[in-house]
């Protein structure tokens, strides 16, 4: 059984909302909470085959819907018009390279207040119903900078 206690609190979580937890939601559940590199579908499946070597796509994708209308998983679109996933029991914002895509998880403490004051705004001034709010910023990773000559010698 899980020793990890963001595992098991991200389980009461479902249990709590009343779904039931299988080896399969459980799996897949460890492998974004452990893995910070926002997959897709594939490389989930991939990294979790020596667990569940029979696991069908189809029930990746239907636990990563569960996950993510339950609140503890959300989608990332890419580039490519795919969709990455990344663990959001602990909520946080991203920055996204525009030249290799790489997505940095960014932990801060201020991050409630600011996703308050755009949802707060965005009624405000639109009347939007808010249901959800995902906050991005995008630019240069420190890799790409140094690879494209963009770096100015400072580090970011």
């Amino acid at each position: 059984m899980p020793t990890n206690s963001t595992l098991n609190h991200s389980l009461g979580r479902l249990k709590e909302q009343g779904v039931r937890i299988t080896p399969q939601r459980e799996i897949i559940l460890d492998y974004l909470i452990t893995h910070h590199n926002h997959p897709s579908v594939d490389t989930i499946r991939e990294g979790i085959e020596s667990k569940l070597p029979n696991l069908s796509v189809a029930t990746i994708y239907n636990t990563l819907k569960l996950l993510v209308d339950k609140g503890l998983v959300i989608e990332l679109p890419n580039n490519d018009g795919g969709i990455r996933y990344d663990f959001f029991g602990f909520p946080h914002y991203h920055a996204i390279c525009e030249n290799c895509g790489k997505i940095i998880d960014i932990f801060d403490d201020e991050y409630p207040d600011i996703v308050n004051h755009v949802r707060e705004t965005t009624k405000a001034k639109t009347g939007f119903l808010i249901t959800g709010t995902q906050l991005e910023v995008s630019g240069i990773c420190p890799d790409c900078q140094r690879k494209l000559h963009l770096d100015s010698g400072s580090k970011q």
